[in-house]
């Protein structure tokens, strides 16, 4: 585990230098006070964190994407291993999905905060009824393709539904949890940027916006950098927890 950690911040800090070195290039290019070079915005992160108080703005953005995330992958992964167990729960739940998944979801923004308020309530409920329903399907598609033949075959030793739930199904279905976590990850600070923008005097989506109207660029970068931070630490996270719980990340 050190040893693929150690490459993987090898890989993070090249990456890192790339991305300097072409916005510093762009920065020199554009000669604009709307694209600060990166040691402009560096020189900006003691007011950041500071007076202008960041960390608390991280803290509350933290909150909602952690609710929002938790949730929508408990109850998505116990709706994904019902539909794909149960062709009765597939028939009754799978046109609902499919009907409702076109929906563009930030268009009910408006309508989920006359109905909860302007609080935390609908913007957690934004990011739940955006990656539940990929989170439904990537669990349930995972489990419709475990052969019977291995529910068949734990059933003549004798196994019960428990078991058979943990040495089959679960294995089967964690592989598809972790992808799903991955990919609503990225979704879920993208959604929640954008429902900081409305109602709220907290949180980095409006921090980012407030510091764009005020045309303080260098503040607006450097909080796009720490966003950007909080984004790739929860990703390692999520790396880490998919290491330590299933056996074949490991190889």
């Amino acid at each position: 585990m050190v040893k693929r950690f150690g490459n993987k911040m090898v890989s993070l800090l090249f990456a890192t230098i790339v991305l300097v070195v072409l916005w510093t290039v762009a920065a020199q290019i554009f000669n604009k006070v709307m694209l600060p070079t990166p040691l402009a915005v560096v020189q900006a992160f003691p007011t950041l964190f500071g007076e202008d108080q960041v960390l608390k703005h991280v803290g509350v953005s933290l909150l909602r994407v952690i609710s929002g995330l938790v949730i929508s992958l408990i109850l998505g992964f116990g709706l994904g291993v019902w539909m794909g167990r149960n062709k009765w729960a597939n028939r009754l739940f799978d046109p609902i999905i499919y009907l409702t998944y076109p929906i563009p979801k930030l268009a009910l923004l408006p309508i989920l905060m006359v109905l909860f308020g302007l609080g935390e309530s609908s913007k957690i409920l934004l990011i739940i009824l955006i990656i539940f329903p990929q989170v439904v399907l990537a669990v349930r598609d995972a489990v419709k393709n475990i052969p019977d033949n291995l529910y068949n075959i734990y059933g003549v030793l004798r196994a019960n539904q428990w078991q058979q739930f943990k040495h089959i199904t679960l294995p089967a279905s964690a592989y598809a949890l972790l992808s799903a976590s991955r990919v609503s990850l990225g979704i879920a600070i993208s959604v929640l940027f954008f429902a900081e923008t409305y109602g709220t005097q907290w949180g980095m989506g409006y921090f980012i916006m407030d510091a764009w109207q005020r045309m303080d660029y260098p503040t607006m970068y450097g909080a796009v950098v720490v966003l950007s931070l909080l984004g790739l630490t929860l990703f390692l996270l999520i790396d880490a927890v998919g290491y330590l719980a299933l056996k074949w990340e490991r190889k």
